[in-house]
């Protein structure tokens, strides 16, 4: 075994500390050492998003219904996400990381991969960029991060979680990365999920170390994905920082706190929806080849409806798309829709004549002014007649939902 592969490369892996939950923190210090927990409130349906670390020590945990939260820790706070806010850390943050190289990869708003081998020279070396970007983010957004440093994307990834919270670590080597994790549990290593682990439990396997001793036994029940396990497990990732691989999709899910056969009122909320993603992609600069309609019914039986065509990243096509789509759908009570975008790209790659091509570059003009004031002010700053229209028949019906 090279205990010598990949050295030479030098990745940051940079995680922010219960990300949702710090910004409210931050921003209403009287939080500081409570159960945080942001999703929805005990009485309505939904998940938890993100909770602080004085949460989980009751077992509440990201996507836990709020119902369990809740039963787990009934002393806990219980908050909206404000996604605005959030937007705003985070495009702080992706701000702070872009300084010290222009190869990063976003996994989320709060967590991103930041290739640093050709410019670490440039900063006085890896380890000074790390700490730079904790400085920075204590003292330009106010909220504390943990930075790991690899010679791979996985072995930097396992450094940025070793000394949670407010951490830094590195794992430098192969053989440092082996060493770290030869008597931990099969989970550590990239890929492996619960159903994997579960295939792996029922033949015996359970730690990294058993993996080592039964690489057979693993490629005969995993074939290639095995011998991908093994390699890891062995400090062997050739995975590269990409740009913009974050990207690969993006969605929005809406669930209901009571069923409802409006189908009126369910394209409000897709128009609102539309308009929320067709932001979310413009600031990104990408457009979307795929749009998908997801609906989960009353019965939790849940369906999607795609469709791909020309590259678009407007908010009047995400929404006529997915409207056409839920004219088409059975008509029972639904208590969940969503909108995913996909196959996301940076090009529009459309056919334009000189008039459309005047015409799109007033255009994408015009949405980076009106980006930059919803950036600068909220996104609800600008409202097209539509968009207020569905927020008040929204509105009314929540009132109305209330009052029931």
């Amino acid at each position: 075994m090279d205990e010598k592969v990949g050295c030479e490369q030098r990745i940051c892996h940079v995680d922010m500390d219960a990300f949702y939950a710090a910004v409210e923190v931050r921003d209403n210090p009287e939080l500081a050492g409570k159960p945080l927990i942001i999703g929805a409130l005990p009485n309505e349906r939904g998940v938890v998003s993100t909770c602080s670390y004085e949460a989980r020590k009751f077992g509440v945990r990201s996507a836990m219904s709020i119902k369990e939260a809740y039963r787990r820790c009934p002393q806990g706070i219980y908050m909206h996400p404000n996604g605005h806010k959030y937007m705003e850390a985070s495009r702080l943050i992706h701000k702070i990381w872009s300084d010290y190289t222009d190869v990063v990869e976003y996994v989320s708003l709060d967590e991103g991969f930041l290739d640093v081998t050709g410019s670490a020279h440039l900063f006085d070396g890896v380890a000074s960029i790390a700490h730079e970007i904790k400085r920075r983010t204590v003292d330009e957004v106010g909220l504390t991060c943990s930075v790991g440093i690899g010679y791979s994307m996985m072995s930097a990834k396992l450094a940025s979680e070793e000394k949670k919270l407010d951490g830094f670590f590195e794992i430098l080597t192969s053989e440092d990365l082996r060493n770290l994790i030869i008597d931990r549990s099969v989970r550590t290593i990239y890929g492996v999920g619960v159903k994997t682990a579960e295939e792996l439990r029922r033949i015996g396997i359970e730690t990294v170390r058993q993996i080592y001793e039964n690489q057979q036994a693993v490629i005969k029940l995993l074939g290639n994905h095995g011998r991908q396990i093994i390699d890891l497990a062995s400090g062997i990732d050739p995975r590269k920082v990409t740009a913009y691989a974050e990207v690969k999709s993006i969605g929005t899910e809406q669930t209901f706190q009571q069923d409802t056969t409006d189908f009126d009122y369910l394209k409000d909320v897709l128009l609102l929806t539309a308009e929320k993603l067709s932001f979310d992609i413009k600031r990104k600069r990408l457009y979307t080849h795929t749009i998908t309609l997801k609906v989960t019914y009353y019965d939790m039986r849940s369906i999607t409806r795609s469709k791909s065509g020309d590259a678009t990243n407007k908010t009047a096509v995400i929404y006529k798309t997915t409207a056409a789509m839920l004219d088409k759908i059975d008509k029972r009570a639904i208590r969940l829709i969503g909108i995913t975008l996909s196959g996301l790209t940076e090009n529009p790659s459309l056919q334009l004549s000189i008039f459309d091509t005047q015409k799109e570059s007033h255009d994408e003009k015009l949405d980076d002014a009106l980006i930059k004031l919803q950036l600068k002010y909220g996104r609800g700053i600008i409202k097209t007649a539509g968009v207020l229209r569905a927020e008040k028949s929204i509105g009314e019906a929540s009132k109305t939902s209330c009052a029931s």
